[in-house]
Formats: C-alpha cells, sequence, structure tokens
C-alpha cells in the first residue's frame, strides 16, 4: 500500500480514562479528562477508518476495556475485514470480558512491566497491579485453552513490557519464568520506552529512559538468543528500540518504517504519531484528507530538521519536546507545562541501581 492511499495500521486511543497512573504513559490517562466519544459516534470513526482500507486497528487508551461500545467498534471494524487489536492493563478482566474478547479481537496485548510486584507495581502507579495482570492473564489462557478444545478457534494472547531502566535488569526473569506461566501464550515483546508524553520529561529521561549502551543491549542477537532460549518453545520473542517511530525523513523516503495513523479519543487525528499537535476529526473530515496533512507535516521543513536529528533515545526525547510546543494546541501546552511541577516525582524514588542493567 502506499503512503498517499492511506495508514496501513490505525492506533486508536478509545479513552484517556484509566485505573493506572504509570509512570512512562504516553497519553498522560487517568490524569486527563477521558474525551472519549459516545458509542454512535465511536461508530461514525469506525465507519471513517474502514473507508480507508487499514490492514490493522489497534485499539488502546487509557484502558479501552472500559469504554462503552467498544465490542461493537470492534466487530464493525472486523466484519469489514480489518485485523483487530487491543492493548489492556488487565485490571478489569473478569470471565466474561475474556471470552468477548476472543470473540472479537484477532490479538489480546496485556501489558507487563515488571517480573516481580514491587517493580510492576511502582511503575504502574497502584497497588496490586501486578496481581491483577497475573489473573488475566490466567483468565486469557484459560479461555484460549477452552476454545481450542471446543474446536472454536483460538484466541491469540501476548505480554508487552515497557522497557525503562527499572525493569532492565528482569528481562530474563520474564522469559524463564513468567512466559512459562500461561502455556497459551503467544508472544513476549520487550519494547523500550518512547520518549512520549510523561516519558519525555526531563526528570524521566534522566532516571528511567534507557540510554544508549543499554539500548544497543536490548536490540543485540546475543540477548534475542537468550530470552529465546529460556523463554517456551511456543512463544515468540521479541525486542525493539522502537526508533521506527521517530519518522525520520531518510527512512520516511525511504518507505522503510510503517506510516502509522494515531487516533485520539475524541476522534482527532495526529500529525505524526508519538507527537502532539492534530490534523483535523475523523467525525468532521474524510479520513483521506486527513492522511494528506499526515503527509505534508512530514514534509515540513521544522519537522525535517528536528525529526534528522534523533541519534539517540536522549536527543529523541529532545525532539519529542520541541515538536509538542511546536504542534500542541493552546490546551495541549498547558498540559505540558505541568508534567513536571516535581523535580524528582514519587514514581522514581524508590527506583534500585540493582535493576538498572
Amino acid at each position: 500500500m502506499s503512503p498517499s492511499s492511506g495508514p496501513e495500521v490505525v492506533v486508536w486511543d478509545t479513552t484517556y480514562a484509566c485505573p493506572l497512573r504509570c509512570s512512562h504513559c504516553y497519553s498522560e490517562s487517568g490524569r486527563r479528562p477521558s474525551r472519549q466519544l459516545s458509542p454512535p459516534d465511536m461508530l461514525r470513526v469506525a465507519d471513517a477508518l474502514i473507508a480507508m482500507g487499514p490492514r490493522v486497528v489497534a485499539l488502546s487508551g487509557g484502558e479501552p476495556l472500559i469504554v462503552q461500545g467498544i465490542f461493537e467498534v470492534a466487530g464493525r471494524l472486523r466484519d469489514a475485514g480489518v485485523k483487530m487489536s487491543v492493548n489492556t492493563s488487565g485490571w478489569v478482566m473478569n470471565r466474561p470480558l475474556a471470552e468477548r474478547l476472543a470473540d472479537h479481537f484477532d490479538e489480546v496485548i496485556v501489558s507487563l512491566d515488571g517480573a516481580t510486584p514491587e517493580v510492576h507495581d511502582r511503575i504502574r502507579g497502584r497497588a496490586g497491579s501486578f496481581d491483577r495482570v497475573m489473573a488475566a492473564l490466567a483468565l486469557l489462557d484459560e479461555v484460549a485453552g477452552e476454545r481450542l478444545a471446543a474446536g472454536r478457534g483460538r484466541l491469540h494472547f501476548g505480554i508487552d513490557c515497557v522497557v525503562i531502566r527499572s525493569n532492565f535488569g528482569q528481562l530474563e526473569e520474564f522469559a524463564a519464568d513468567i512466559a512459562h506461566r500461561f502455556p497459551r501464550l503467544r508472544t513476549l515483546s520487550f519494547n523500550s520506552a518512547v520518549p512520549e508524553g510523561l516519558a519525555s520529561r526531563p526528570e524521566f529521561c534522566r532516571r528511567e529512559l534507557l540510554d544508549d549502551t543499554q539500548v544497543a543491549r536490548l536490540t543485540s542477537g546475543e540477548l534475542q538468543a537468550r530470552l529465546r532460549e529460556l523463554a517456551p518453545p511456543s512463544v515468540s520473542v521479541f525486542t525493539t528500540d522502537n526508533f521506527n517511530l521517530v519518522m525520520n525523513p531518510e527512512r520516511v523516503a525511504r518507505r522503510i518504517d510503517t506510516l502509522v495513523m494515531q487516533v485520539e479519543p475524541d476522534g482527532r487525528v495526529r500529525g505524526i504519531p508519538v507527537y502532539e499537535g492534530t490534523v483535523g476529526s475523523l467525525l468532521e473530515e474524510p479520513g483521506g484528507l486527513l492522511w494528506e496533512r499526515t503527509l505534508e507535516r512530514l514534509d515540513d521543513p521544522f519537522v525535517v530538521e528536528t525529526l534528522s536529528s534523533v541519534r539517540s533515545m536522549q536527543t529523541w526525547a529532545e525532539a519529542v519536546r520541541r515538536m509538542d510546543l511546536r504542534f500542541a494546541s493552546p490546551e495541549d501546552v498547558l498540559r505540558i507545562g505541568r508534567r513536571s511541577v516535581r523535580t524528582d516525582p514519587p514514581e522514581f524514588a524508590s527506583a534500585t541501581d540493582s535493576l538498572s542493567g
């Protein structure tokens, strides 16, 4: 699919409401108005996306499983031939939800940011979140087994870990322990934190964003081989530095990186994913027109200059801060200004050198 014809992948943050307070939250969910649409308007956005012909739509948040009408939206998109994925913290998971997820989604991705309660709960900002996510994974595993035995089709579910300094030393524990607890787990992904949203704060970059040595280690063949050796043979293990999301102008020109459309909860489309600033609403204008504006923004001289300067996580964080201030709305600029109200926010207070890798 050529870039001009539409996005291949759409990430739709369906709400900014969230029961957790993650230190690295890209969307600052749980700390701002939810902005989620009514069920009828969500279906209108779904129809606008269908008209663009994406291969995959990933529903995210916030916590998408608390959104009224989320399964109707997924059904509308899937009936149109779109592959559906959902990202969840597992906090609200129960048996009926797990069964509905199996009926409506091609893939369920569960966020787990620590191999122990102490690490996961601190990163996720709420006590008990580790126990909740482990219970959610157990439910998905149970439902997947039952469906397979009954010949009702597979439930594909995986674990996604956002890698920061606090959990960098636990990656082998994920593969050697956590992955073995769920026999029907399909994927285990380790993704370096993107310096977006709260993860772009200077204090987060100093304390938690991976340094160049850790990024190189994360993506090394040696570590990948080790993690695959430790994980069950049935589990596919992936690691990435997420630099494909920089939207480096040279790589975009050569069509190396997939161009993604990011939709905010109210139906507005970001000019470029990761960076603040929207180009219009799917409730008001055709998606194709908004996609053209996205491509135009990629050619903006300021954007080309700023994104061409990215050579490391730290320079990427600097570029994010420049981009955010350039394209954010006045309301968003005020929110950005409130990100760093403390020099050392409490979520960093118990970071331990022993886990920093």
